[in-house]
């Protein structure tokens, strides 16, 4: 019965948040701590990454961009996730809410994924020789950029809000069977890519001082992900208010 309870609390709560006047006021009191910590824990990370940390005995310096890429890797499937259950809750229960989150999110999953792809290219060079493969790895998560930006697309290609709303939720919906596939491709596949070395059972294959760097900008990206989003998420709730209100001024002025 208390956790029966314990749930009915929590859903109520997360009803009233999700009331658009009560989630602008939310966000506008979670928004400047959560940067806070966001820049705190990139700086920690920065320095720890980039001056505290050894170069690695194979890689050299070039290990460094580990740490924005891989963290960027781990935010474009968050993030994507994060989308895809909010079209499918928009979906479910109608909650406009839902979609604009879904909205706010997916350019700034998108910016990761590129960022991802990006420094992975220039890890590449100078260590396949080539700036891009057709690695599984990197074909899969380069779809995963093309699915953010079809969402994106079709979220804007209708007059009608709620219809792109609809059909972005669909998309990306459809699309999680690629999640999966970027995830597992350099298990199922022989690839170029090098396999999991901290997700993994048996626990990390990096060593600490390499390791603790990484969850520093790993954290760090996700606080500023969170930061923007609702940023973003308030943004898309107030210009939601605010033509509503134009249409219901021109409605009176035609009458």
């Amino acid at each position: 019965m208390a956790a029966v309870s314990t749930v009915k609390a929590l859903q109520e709560t997360v009803l009233r948040a999700a009331q658009p006047a009560r989630f602008v006021t939310l966000a506008n009191m979670l928004i400047p701590w959560i940067s806070a910590a966001a820049v705190g824990l990139l700086g920690a990370g920065l320095i720890d990454a980039l001056a505290l940390s050894p170069p690695d005995y194979q890689q050299g310096e070039t290990v460094r961009i580990m740490y924005i890429h891989v963290p960027s890797a781990w935010m474009g499937l968050f993030v994507y996730a994060l989308v895809a259950t909010l079209g499918g809750v928009g979906l479910v229960a109608g909650h406009p809410l839902a979609f604009a989150a879904a909205r706010a999110a997916a350019p700034l999953g998108a910016a990761f994924t590129a960022v991802c792809l990006v420094t992975g290219s220039l890890w590449g060079k100078p260590m396949w020789g080539a700036w891009w493969v057709w690695d599984a790895r990197l074909t899969s998560m380069l779809l995963l950029l093309f699915l953010y930006f079809g969402q994106i697309a079709l979220s804007r290609a209708f007059d009608e809000h709620r219809r792109g709303d609809k059909a972005a939720a669909v998309l990306a919906l459809v699309g999680c069977i690629n999640l999966p596939v970027v995830k597992f491709s350099v298990d199922w596949w022989n690839t170029l890519h090098q396999p999991a070395s901290v997700m993994k059972l048996g626990g990390p294959a990096i060593d600490a001082s390499m390791l603790w760097p990484l969850l520093l900008m790993a954290g760090a990206f996700k606080l500023a992900f969170f930061a923007l989003w609702l940023v973003r998420t308030r943004t898309e709730v107030v210009e939601a208010r605010l033509r509503a209100a134009a249409n219901r001024a021109r409605s009176e002025a035609m009458r």
